[in-house]
């Protein structure tokens, strides 16, 4: 009766409790998680790199930057990752997820020695560029190797690593910026490429890529190395090899426009909406302000350190409880914390003399719960949901288009948050983001799925039934058996 009663029931081949009801946490898919999540490491850290090396840069005697120099070298980063996510789709289609991966560590390690041994402001914008370039190709990459690889069970957990591991590449940026310039700084994100491409180089392509290439018996390979040597794992196989019958074709850009993934496509395009315009960016580079108005003695790069902490451990707080809780609690939660947050953090701006000292742990307060509340799930759950629902047949160009969405909105926010402060106040400001969270607690309520414990199958079956049934029916009948070995 308990496995009747799950909504992740398995529809077409059954399933025993044993086979998908327990977690199975394999030291090659833990392993799996790590690798990928080093190449995360790299995006924190590149993420985080301005914040403390905008400051010895402006006072260094070997460059020199002006306010809009540095501006751009700080806002050049998401708009270069927006194309970067045009340019992943097709490279983790035809080249794989896995290389696609490993080609990024190299350019990662140029961007970041073009930017540590610059004399001119040109060569650093140069540097960052290519930087970007490679975020938003891995951030594509990331989610689509960890979620067609990882048991759906422990998919939450070990899927939202890179984000966790992302935001230790943000602490260490931060910590080591308090002590190194901007060169040495940029050497330091150089070294990390190192680490990742070793990690990477001896891990498989995913099963249902191999699939896709026709390459039956390289993805029983991968699929067994992943679950472990004597795990059984027939029923699995004819899992993924039904998915891949109803994806006889090669998919072509035009798909994605397809009625039947509109849904899909419209919930991975509202979760990085509501991501971005949360107001993240923002808060962060306003986070030093706030510390200063609110009285506090705290110093900028300590300030920054403190973020960073935050961001680390509320993340680690939801690799354990995500594939207990659920995606849909999270996200409920993480709204709702969100948008109290940003209230009063708006309302403190409008309310109290900003030489009044007596409630500067308001605002200090607030932000702290904001960012646990943000990396609780609004900040890890969109990448995390856009490697389970976006269907196979569209997945790399489907995820090509979010994640190029997500790092456009990001520019638009980065840029423009100081004219917007400018236009409403700080106080309007924040209330307008208050008011998106809130708007986005709906979203979550009417349009996202709950993805727990479902493999990619289930979970595409579901968003599409009504139009798939029939075709699906006749993959059923058509499927030609698979090859018996090990």
């Amino acid at each position: 009766m308990k496995i009747l009663m799950r909504a992740d029931t398995h529809c077409s081949i059954i399933v025993g409790e044993s086979d998908y009801g327990k977690p199975k946490y394999t030291f090659s898919q833990v392993l799996a998680a790590i690798g990928v999540s080093l190449g995360s490491m790299i995006v924190g850290f590149s993420s985080a790199y301005t914040s403390p090396a905008l400051a010895t840069m402006k006072n260094s005697s070997t460059i020199s930057v002006s306010e809009e120099d540095a501006s751009w070298v700080g806002a050049l980063l998401p708009l270069t990752a927006a194309i970067g996510g045009i340019i992943g789709g097709p490279l983790v289609d035809y080249l794989g997820r896995r290389r696609t991966l490993i080609l990024t560590a190299i350019p990662f390690a140029i961007g970041w020695i073009l930017i540590a041994s610059a004399n001119i402001v040109h060569l650093v914008l140069v540097g960052r560029a290519i930087c970007g370039l490679c975020v938003g190709i891995a951030s594509l990459a990331f989610p689509v190797y960890l979620g067609e690889t990882i048991h759906p069970e422990v998919r939450g957990t070990l899927g939202i690593l890179p984000t966790a591991i992302g935001n230790i590449g943000i602490l260490i940026c931060n910590a080591a910026g308090k002590y190194l310039d901007w060169s040495a700084l940029a050497y330091l994100g150089a070294a990390l490429s190192v680490p990742f491409l070793i990690l990477m180089l001896p891990l498989p392509e995913t099963p249902r890529w191999y699939l896709s290439q026709s390459k039956t018996e390289d993805a029983r390979k991968a699929l067994q190395w992943l679950r472990g040597k004597h795990a059984n794992i027939d029923n699995e196989m004819q899992d993924i090899a039904l998915s891949d019958a109803e994806i006889q074709n090669q998919s072509s850009f035009r798909d994605i426009f397809d009625k039947k993934y509109l849904k899909s496509i419209s919930i991975c395009l509202g979760l990085m909406a509501f991501q971005q315009f949360s107001g993240i960016n923002a808060v962060i580079f306003y986070t030093v302000g706030i510390f200063k108005m609110a009285g506090s003695a705290v110093d900028e790069n300590l300030s920054a350190i403190i973020v960073g902490v935050v961001n680390f451990v509320s993340t680690f707080i939801a690799t354990g409880i995500i594939d207990r809780a659920g995606r849909k609690l999270l996200l409920y939660i993480s709204s709702v914390t969100m948008t109290v947050t940003l209230m009063i953090l708006g309302t403190f701006f409008y309310v109290v003399n900003l030489e009044t000292t007596s409630l500067g742990w308001i605002p200090l307060t607030c932000i702290m719960v904001y960012l646990l509340g943000f990396s609780l799930a609004f900040g890890p759950i969109p990448w995390l949901m856009m490697g389970e629902i976006l269907p196979a047949k569209i997945r790399g160009a489907a995820a090509s288009m979010c994640t190029s969405f997500n790092y456009l909105c990001s520019f638009i926010v980065t840029k423009t948050f100081y004219n917007l402060v400018k236009a409403i106040e700080p106080s309007g400001a924040f209330w307008l983001f208050g008011s998106i969270c809130f708007t986005g607690l709906f979203f979550v309520i009417i349009c996202v799925p709950e993805t727990r414990g479902k493999s990619l199958e289930q979970i595409e079956n579901k968003l599409t039934r009504r139009r798939n049934r029939s075709r699906r029916l006749s993959s059923i009948v058509n499927i030609k058996p698979l090859p018996s070995g090990c």
